[in-house]
C-alpha cells in the first residue's frame, strides 16, 4: 500500500512557508513596535528605500503582495507623508512612488534594525549551516526559475476535469 499521507513536518513547501512565517512574524514585532508599520507598509517602504523610485506594480512583484495590499500600504504611507506619487507622463494610470524626506528618515532608521535582526538570526547558526542555507536558497530559487514552465504545465494538468485545481491562496 503506497503512503497516502502527507506529513507536513517534512513537506518542503510547508517547511519553507512555516520558517518564513515564523521569522517574518518575529521581525514584524520590531518594525511594528518601533515604527508603527504593518507588513505591507514595511515592504513598500523597504522597496522604495532600496530602489528610490518604483511603481505600485513593481512593488507588488518585488514583494509578492497583491495589488490591493500594495494600494492600502501606499495610501497609508502617503497619509503619513512618507511617500509621494508622481503620475507617469506617458501613461496617467501609472504612478511613480518615492520616499519623502520623512520617509527616507524612517527607512534610515529601519535599515540597522533589519540588519541587526538578520545578523542575530544568522548568528544562532554555525557558519557551515549559514553557508549551506545560502547555497540551498540560491539553488532553490535557480531551480524554480529554470523550471517555471514545468510548474505552469503542472497547473494546467491539475486544472483539467478530473484534476484538482490548485488553491489561489499565496501560502501553503
Amino acid at each position: 500500500m503506497p503512503n497516502d499521507k502527507l506529513e507536513l513536518e517534512s513537506f518542503l513547501p510547508y517547511r519553507l512557508y512555516h520558517i518564513a512565517d515564523l521569522v517574518s512574524r518575529e521581525f514584524a514585532r520590531i518594525y511594528k513596535d518601533r515604527l508603527g508599520l504593518t507588513r505591507p507598509e514595511w515592504r513598500v517602504l523597504a522597496g522604495l528605500g532600496q530602489h528610490g523610485e518604483m511603481t505600485a506594480k513593481a512593488i507588488g512583484e518585488q514583494s509578492a503582495m497583491h495589488k490591493t495590499k500594495v494600494s492600502r500600504a501606499v495610501a497609508e504611507l502617503e497619509r503619513r507623508r512618507w511617500l509621494t506619487r508622481t503620475p507617469d507622463e506617458a501613461d496617467r494610470r501609472v504612478e511613480h512612488l518615492t520616499l519623502t524626506k520623512a520617509g527616507g528618515a524612517v527607512y534610515a532608521e529601519m535599515v540597522p534594525l533589519a540588519k541587526a535582526f538578520e545578523r542575530t538570526l544568522l548568528e544562532r547558526m554555525h557558519e557551515t549551516e549559514r553557508n549551506a542555507l545560502m547555497v540551498a536558497l540560491t539553488g532553490l530559487e535557480s531551480a524554480y526559475r529554470k523550471n517555471r514552465a514545468d510548474f505552469d504545465a503542472f497547473d494546467r494538468i491539475m486544472s483539467r476535469p478530473g484534476g484538482q485545481t490548485p488553491s489561489t491562496d499565496d501560502s501553503v
